[in-house]
């Protein structure tokens, strides 16, 4: 009997902490979304630095 209850405890205590983990779920959204925006921010502004140093490392690494 001790045995079923500790089992019931424990399963309470996984229950409520999935609960507690999935009201994160909107953090986690905002995070990708700013990410998401920083990314495309800082490609707009450094597209030719971008396409120059890519397109040097790859001609140098044909030449001996």
């Amino acid at each position: 009997m001790e045995n079923d209850t500790r089992t019931q405890a424990d399963s309470l205590g996984n229950r409520k902490w999935w609960r507690r983990d999935e009201g994160d779920v909107p953090g986690w959204v905002l995070i990708t979304v700013m990410t998401a925006g920083l990314v495309v921010a800082l490609w707009s502004i450094a597209d030719g630095q971008l396409k120059s140093i890519l397109t040097n490392a790859l001609h140098s690494v044909g030449k001996p």
